[in-house]
């Protein structure tokens, strides 16, 4: 029998949510594994370095991912903690997601320092974010609105919206970020999925580790069954329609009577249009769920939608 794992060496980015992240994580293992030790590394990654440019412009997939990925791969460390839905849907080769623990709230949210919920926001209001998949949203329910691009970890951005002084009305960020830092009542309104589908992964966390059987035996102490198979079809959508965090797809998958139902959406970048898919299925099937709902929303029109957003299309006149 191979020796028992007796240190654990985590990755994480420099954030404080990602390091609340990965304590946690550490907690799970720890409690799981009795006599487990734990250490934390600290890995800069690309998107967190470049603050100047919107995140669709940067380029590249991975923005969030790569550098502790590659620490992975060289033994730096033992374990990554990644938000899944930084994590791109293709793995890869020699590590896999070992983990996928219970997931938290996958809404998004608004915080306003007015208060303001998605219908009172005045005609013409600027709304804060980084992520195509919002702001396209956003426009589909209130083509008046203004988008500006806003970045930084949450309370960077949590600070921006509730400044007096600032120009946003209002910025919307991850309810689950919010909630795990202790930020629950700066939330002036938590957008139901059927105003704000999120984005695919949102409010879950992937553990990565090397394709070694004892890490894989030791992360499925902590892996939650009904989280894994509702990211995974999730992800499968994104995958099928071919996207990452740059293009507005969103997509959210909970089970309801026994049975995994999965919701998809593609908006067009100016709000103009939007493709709503959904279909449901038993848990072994998630995967296929996903890139069969993805066939749906491309019979539907979702192609040129994503077209349009690879190019910047539609985003004229609408970003402050």
């Amino acid at each position: 029998m191979p020796d028992p794992i007796a240190v654990v060496r985590l990755g994480t980015r420099a954030s404080a949510l990602a390091r609340w992240q990965t304590a946690y994580v550490a907690r799970l293992l720890r409690a799981a594994r009795p006599g487990l030790q734990t250490e934390v590394r600290v890995i800069s990654t690309r998107g967190d370095r470049v603050l100047d440019t919107p995140l669709p412009l940067v380029g590249g997939k991975g923005l969030f991912t790569a550098e502790l990925e590659a620490a992975l791969r060289d033994g730096t460390i033992d374990l990554a903690v990644h938000s899944l839905k930084d994590l791109p849907t293709e793995t890869p080769a020699g590590l896999a997601v070992g983990a996928v623990p219970r997931r938290g709230d996958p809404r998004d949210a608004l915080v306003s320092r007015g208060g303001y919920a998605l219908p009172t926001l005045p005609a013409g209001a600027i709304v804060g974010t980084s992520s195509r998949r919002r702001g396209a949203q956003l426009l589909y329910r209130r083509p008046d609105l203004r988008l500006a691009d806003v970045r930084g970890n949450v309370d960077t951005r949590l600070g921006k919206a509730l400044d007096a002084g600032g120009s946003y009305d209002a910025i919307v960020l991850a309810s689950a970020g919010l909630k795990r830092l202790g930020h629950p009542g700066a939330m002036s309104q938590v957008l139901a999925p059927e105003v704000m589908l999120p984005a695919p992964g949102q409010g879950a966390l992937g553990v990565q580790c090397r394709a070694d059987a004892r890490w894989l035996a030791l992360l499925a102490t902590i892996d939650d069954r009904p989280s894994r198979a509702a990211v995974a079809a999730e992800r499968a959508f994104l995958a099928g329609l071919g996207g990452g965090c740059a293009v507005p797809i969103a997509a959210y998958a909970r089970f309801e009577f026994g049975h995994l139902r999965l919701r998809g959406r593609v908006t067009a970048l100016d709000g103009s249009v939007q493709v709503d898919v959904g279909a449901g299925s038993i848990i072994p099937a998630a995967e296929r769920l996903g890139g069969e709902l993805a066939g749906a929303a491309l019979e539907r029109g979702a192609g040129t939608l994503l077209a349009g957003a690879g190019t910047g299309a539609g985003t004229e006149g609408r970003v402050a």
